[in-house]
């Protein structure tokens, strides 16, 4: 019993554990200040304890299964989330209803016990189901050509076209760019030929250049064949120049940018923040971090990142099942992206788009779709002695 026990401690990824330890104590310390500015006088941090339980309770409940069974499932859990999201649609919008608009979008479900959305999840089960895809595809096509390749491709343009389309139609910009980077990662990575790659990106590119030329110099025509109207350009306005938006949309990027450079070096102290920024225990929440800690502690944070990626990656490389290794692999797309687009829209780097700085924002949704997604990388370390011998028992 006690060796079995020994063995059981050995499984559990202690460095994983670790580094979100260390992201739950930044998590409480960086909402602690930013509540001080909040007119709501709400105290965010009991919840936010409670959403780290409810995350903890998801991981512990995610390690339970392997990763044959995650791919047996990968299929429901996708078809799942699309109707999570397809049952949103239709959901009552008014004050105070399930299906409330926030901020021009319809993305929530508004419970009584908090509310819920449900893209933060479909993220983690998307990864699944690509990951399934391409296993499946990789073990059926061993001779690579550009026929197989280009299928594969379809393959996962179609599998994104779904929940891309029902996202965008909330609308929830920042999410769907998420689905896009993950996607892109997962194409890298599948085996597909970097001449098919080239040319996606090529198209890809051209297409984004002459959309953003469009919205500069172009808006009459945008608004007249697609029907986008001007107030829906104007983040990428105040994005390029705020200063000329300081009355309106471009306040929040200038009250970002003032609060991050008024902290310096070393930062004005815990509790000494004097720049109020909208939504600062949230979506940018970086910027508390900035004022107070200055450019020490907003290296710190960026540094912690950069050890779970990099945890993560060294993860990826040990695996030697390719569905672990594509499931990895989204999932270090899936937390760079969030990690690059918040905390570069703070500092005019990136547009504003509504991303939480993953596992120190204030919320549950986008903590509990993270403990998904890693509770996916627990199972991975604590199921692999298993696999291994399983798969050798099998091979003799």
């Amino acid at each position: 019993m006690e060796l079995q026990n020994r063995s059981f401690w050995k499984r559990i990824d202690w460095m994983l554990v670790a580094i979100l330890c260390v992201f739950f104590c930044v998590s409480l310390l960086a909402i602690s200040s930013a509540q001080t500015t909040s007119y709501t006088g709400q105290n965010y941090i009991p919840k936010q304890i409670i959403y780290y339980g409810i995350a903890a309770f998801i991981i512990v409940f995610v390690v339970y299964l392997d990763m044959e069974q995650y791919k047996k499932i990968a299929w429901y859990l996708y078809g799942f989330g699309i109707v999570f999201l397809v049952v949103l649609i239709f959901m009552p919008e008014g004050e105070g209803q399930i299906g409330e608009i926030v901020n021009g979008a319809k993305s929530w479900y508004h419970t009584p016990i908090g509310n819920i959305q449900p893209s933060e999840f479909m993220k983690t089960f998307y990864i699944l189901a690509c990951a399934k895809i391409i296993a499946i595809h990789n073990e059926h096509h061993v001779l690579r050509t550009i026929k197989t390749d280009s299928l594969l491709l379809v393959k996962i343009l179609a599998l994104l076209s779904i929940p891309f389309a029902l996202v965008m139609d909330q609308p929830d910009l920042g999410s769907s760019l998420v689905f896009l980077a993950i996607t892109v990662a997962l194409i890298v990575v599948s085996g597909i030929s970097w001449v098919v790659i080239a040319s996606i990106l090529a198209i890809g590119t051209s297409i984004g250049g002459l959309a953003i030329w469009m919205a500069l110099y172009m808006q009459d025509f945008l608004f007249e064949t697609f029907g986008i109207e001007n107030y829906k350009m104007a983040r990428i306005y105040s994005w390029l120049d705020p200063y000329s938006y300081s009355s309106n949309e471009g306040y929040q990027l200038i009250s970002s940018m003032n609060s991050i450079g008024s902290g310096e070096i070393f930062g004005k102290g815990f509790h000494n923040r004097e720049v109020y920024v909208v939504e600062n225990h949230t979506d940018f929440i970086f910027t508390v971090i900035g004022e107070e800690w200055g450019f020490i502690g907003g290296s710190f944070v960026i540094l912690l990142y950069f050890v779970l990626i990099y945890h993560l990656t060294k993860m990826t490389l040990l695996l030697k099942d390719p569905f672990c290794t594509y499931i990895c692999t989204g999932i270090i797309a899936m937390i760079t992206f969030h990690v690059l687009e918040n905390i570069g829209m703070t500092i005019q780097l990136l547009p504003i788009t509504g991303i939480p700085l993953p596992f120190i924002s204030y919320g549950g949704s986008s903590l509990m779709g993270n403990a998904l997604a890693l509770g996916l990388v627990f199972s991975m370390k604590f199921h692999h002695r298993d696999y291994m011998f399983s798969r050798v028992g099998a091979d003799t």
